[in-house]
């Protein structure tokens, strides 16, 4: 027999607070660094609050009363008087594509406040001339950039090619909508493309076309951006590789973060992540989720571990469903209220995955004992995933503990985290969404849809275990600016979107800790402060439960540790 909601639900719940015992008498053994203060939010609900923590080599070995823990004390233990500040758990990262974080370093940036400072397409149009000028690039070498923002430009629309050519018609241009679901170009790619009004639209995909004709105006909806025939930067040498991860990594250990994920990863490049490992280990934890596509292998070939080498591992496979609710193409079963121009008063979207090719991938991994991702934001995507994991489970009894992850999971209905709950599926919710895009979606659904999205407020009360994450380079991977939204859901406008549907402060560190290491597998050895967990843990300048919620994202990260070492510090 499955189990049922309430049972397995209950049985979700309490594997994520799967702890070990609290501090251990002294041991011969000097720690290497002791945390003292009144500020240490252990995530650990039966030791929720200690005074001390200890820290020997890669491993937390004491948390509990000041004068136990600080009888382990040597001649070289680093003692941390924390004072006001606090100190948690690592967080952990439960979606996004790491790389880009590096790769935004050097990239050509065309992101709205507050991220960038682009209002208009004036503002792109200048932007890339000038990038153009800067780096000398001669004719006929292709421009790429990311990160433009169609429903925040002063037009509404998105930039086409005849915006665009006023930025050159001799280099081929190609930008990436923020979400990375779209792309717009010159007439210069179309034409080195050979994208012409007699090109169809490949399956999952769409070429928007010119007002009253076929030809393309210059946007391309997911996976008709494959049609572009360029090759938009040269591939990188082991160095040039090695340095875009290790700068990567560096820039979520400034947030705090000491669980990574890249989700879709190429093959090959989980290849290169594992030599780049090997040669030197990563300062963090780096899961990488391979991407997959078509019909299955017979056997899956998938490097699938459960322990990290150097601080690599392959975690499972990301699969895609749908597009983005930012860019109108998450697939739902309501249409749209504001739709993209040129489509029918009925337009849902559509899927970009065949879906007996998902229910045969699904199927295969889950029996394998593979975990998978599965990219879902409107809610026919996510009708489509949950009947995946429910076909591939339903002869399976008992029902393995599979922890199948929808990523982003924006427009879910509530009998949908029902049904999560039954399926033991793990919603990690795009939550940064409500300040970033949060007045669009109302514009795009609806008042009571839009006021909906991340459903947080019904997870809990399903007590269905879910994440939060930032999806970067979507939206930068500030995990302490994730939090504050989760919490306060303000758009950019000041309008509380959907006021049900805030967790507490508490709720939401418990998405990024102990929340995040379950979904991962991981909680017996991440997530909390607790003795024999792996010592990955954050100081903050504040305590985040007793400030003031408004001032969340402010809170500054002053030192990161991961396995046990300083790996960063303000």
């Amino acid at each position: 027999m499955r189990r049922s909601r309430k049972a397995l639900a209950a049985f979700a719940f309490a594997l994520s607070f799967v702890v070990a015992a609290c501090a251990p008498a002294p041991e011969a053994d000097p720690a290497d660094v002791i945390f003292f203060g009144e500020n240490i939010i252990t995530m650990d609900p039966r030791q929720p609050a200690v005074e001390a923590v200890a820290v020997r080599g890669e491993t937390i070995v004491a948390a509990g009363p000041r004068d136990e823990v600080l009888a382990l004390e040597g001649p070289s233990t680093r003692v941390v008087d924390l004072g006001e500040k606090a100190l948690l758990p690592g967080f952990i990262d439960s979606h996004g594509h790491f790389l880009g974080a590096g790769r935004d370093q050097t990239s050509l940036l065309l992101h709205p406040p507050p991220v960038g400072d682009v209002s208009n397409i004036d503002d792109i149009v200048r932007k890339v001339r000038a990038w153009i000028d800067e780096h000398a690039i001669p004719p006929g070498e292709p421009v790429t950039g990311r990160g433009y923002d169609d429903s925040l430009l002063e037009e509404g629309r998105h930039p086409t090619r005849e915006d665009l050519d006023r930025a050159s018609t001799e280099h081929p241009i190609v930008l990436t909508h923020v979400s990375g679901h779209l792309t717009t170009t010159n007439s210069a790619a179309l034409a080195a493309s050979n994208i012409t009004a007699d090109t169809p639209d490949p399956p999952g995909g769409h070429v928007r076309r010119i007002e009253g004709s076929m030809e393309p105006n210059g946007v391309l909806e997911e996976t008709a951006s494959g049609l572009l025939a360029i090759e938009r930067s040269a591939a990188p040498s082991a160095e040039e590789f090695d340095d875009l991860i290790r700068r990567s990594i560096d820039v979520y250990l400034s947030h705090g973060t000491t669980t990574i994920q890249d989700g879709g990863t190429a093959a090959a490049q989980a290849e290169r992540f594992r030599a780049a490992a090997e040669r030197e280990p990563f300062k963090a934890d780096v899961a990488a989720f391979v991407r997959r596509r078509g019909a299955p292998a017979e056997v899956p070939d998938v490097p699938y571990a459960r322990e990290y080498r150097n601080g690599f591992r392959v975690g499972g496979v990301k699969l895609m469903l749908d597009g983005s609710p930012q860019g109108r193409t998450a697939w739902v079963t309501i249409p749209y209220e504001e739709r993209p121009p040129n489509t029918p008063p009925d337009y849902v979207a559509y899927g970009v995955m065949d879906p007996d090719e998902y229910k045969a991938q699904a199927d295969q991994l889950i029996r394998a004992g593979i975990p998978i991702l599965v990219h879902a934001n409107g809610d026919a995507a996510m009708d489509l995933m949950m009947d995946g994991v429910d076909e591939a489970v339903a002869d399976m009894d008992p029902m393995p503990d599979h922890r199948s992850v929808i990523i982003h999971a924006q427009l879910m209905r509530a009998d949908q985290l029902d049904r999560a709950a039954e399926l033991n599926v793990v919603p990690s919710f795009f939550a940064a969404h409500a300040f970033f895009w949060g007045d669009w979606h109302r514009r795009s659904f609806g008042e009571e849809r839009g006021n909906n999205i991340s459903p947080v407020g019904w997870a809990l009360e399903r007590g269905v275990e879910f994440t939060v994450h930032n999806d970067a380079p979507v939206v930068p991977p500030h995990i302490m600016r994730l939090v504050s939204i989760t919490v306060n859901r303000k758009t950019r406008s000041g309008h509380i979107l959907g006021p049900h549907q805030r967790p507490t402060v508490m709720q939401a560190l418990h998405a990024v800790t102990l929340g995040g290491a379950y979904q991962y597998f991981e909680e017996d050895t991440k997530g909390s402060i607790t003795v024999g967990k792996q010592a990955d843990l954050v100081v903050l300048g504040e305590n985040p439960l007793t400030a003031d919620p408004e001032t969340l994202e402010f809170i500054p990260i002053l030192e990161t540790f991961s396995r046990g070492r300083p790996v960063f510090a303000r």
